[in-house]
């Protein structure tokens, strides 16, 4: 199975500004994840930004693709990235968070994978168990439901599935059921990814800032499954950036 990995790297971000050159134990972030993609079974890895100063701290390290600074999201970063590398309709490109520094590889090839094995898929991404009840009520963690066929039915911040008679009156048990976290490592098929950028943003996608409910509201199918290793969570706050330091110096 052949495929292709980018990581999306943007140089501003309102938490954390210059997230992807932060310091972690003396290499970038965005670096540090890159290493973690060319662990995995790609033919190649590129990084693709639209600013120079990311690009030129990869330099010798990885392969890097400069892109437009106006994409609304890093779907459409990709799809310029599959139009600059001339990749076929019927490649595949897993797309990896430049914050994601800890990613395993295994994971990597997981969802490409998965995707190559369900032609009737135009994307595939992965999931894993909520542990914590907090988690399922914090709009922040992402959560899926799915179908017996792996195929996702929706995507949203809010606690789904609602337990009705568990979350009655306020109450918040969930130990009698099953939570499942979304995991924002995607794979897709080039073909989709041009039809994507044509497409308007969906009115679920605006109300939840989740950007593969356009594909969901378009008719397209999402393979999901869960993911055959754990992963660490990425880096969105300078507390998650020191937990990732602390992590990496104890190594």
């Amino acid at each position: 199975m052949s495929f292709y990995v980018v990581v999306p790297a943007r140089y501003a971000s309102t938490r954390l500004p210059g997230k992807p050159l932060a310091d972690l134990a003396g290499k970038p972030m965005v670096a540090r994840a890159a290493e973690r993609c060319q662990l995995s079974e790609a033919d190649s890895v590129y990084v693709a930004t639209d600013d120079q100063r990311i690009a030129d701290a990869l330099e010798g390290l990885v392969s890097v693709v400069m892109t437009r600074d106006n994409h609304p999201s890093g779907t459409d970063r990709l799809q310029e990235v599959a139009v600059s590398l001339g990749l076929a309709d019927d490649d595949i490109i897993v797309n990896v968070q430049g914050d994601e520094p800890l990613i395993p590889a295994a994971v990597i090839n997981q969802v490409a994978r998965n995707l190559a094995a369900n032609p009737d898929c135009q994307m595939a991404t992965l999931c894993e168990p909520i542990e914590h009840s907090e988690d399922v009520f914090n709009p922040n963690v992402v959560k899926v439901v799915f179908d017996d066929n792996g195929k996702a039915l929706y995507f949203s911040r809010a606690p789904i599935p609602w337990h009705r008679d568990a979350f009655a009156d306020g109450a918040r048990d969930t130990s009698g059921g099953q939570w499942w976290r979304h995991i924002g490592i995607y794979a897709y098929r080039v073909a989709f990814l041009h039809r994507y950028v044509t497409w308007a943003p969906a009115a679920l996608e605006k109300l939840e800032s989740l950007e593969q409910l356009r594909a969901m509201a378009n008719g397209e199918s999402i393979h999901i499954a869960p993911s055959c290793e754990p992963v660490p969570g990425g880096i969105d706050t300078p507390q998650d950036l020191q937990r990732v330091q602390a992590l990496l110096a104890a190594k």
